[in-house]
């Protein structure tokens, strides 16, 4: 249930401020893309923690390239 919330507020993301903000993620898929992926597929707590670690990867400083869901 907490995942499924959590799905739906990186829905909104996609449909609200990303398609607004300029396109500057380093990552493929896109971070929202894989929060989705992680969270569908582990559940909110290793998903949640799936996504948040790509999130705080994502800056000018890190990788950048594809990185899948494991």
């Amino acid at each position: 249930m907490i995942a499924r919330l959590l799905i739906q507020v990186a829905r909104a993301w996609q449909l609200g401020p990303s398609r607004i903000l300029p396109p500057s993620c380093r990552y493929q898929p896109s971070c929202s893309a894989y929060a989705i992926g992680a969270l569908s597929r582990y559940g909110a707590l290793r998903g949640g923690w799936l996504a948040i670690r790509r999130i705080l990867r994502c800056h000018p400083w890190g990788g950048s390239g594809y990185d899948p869901v494991p």
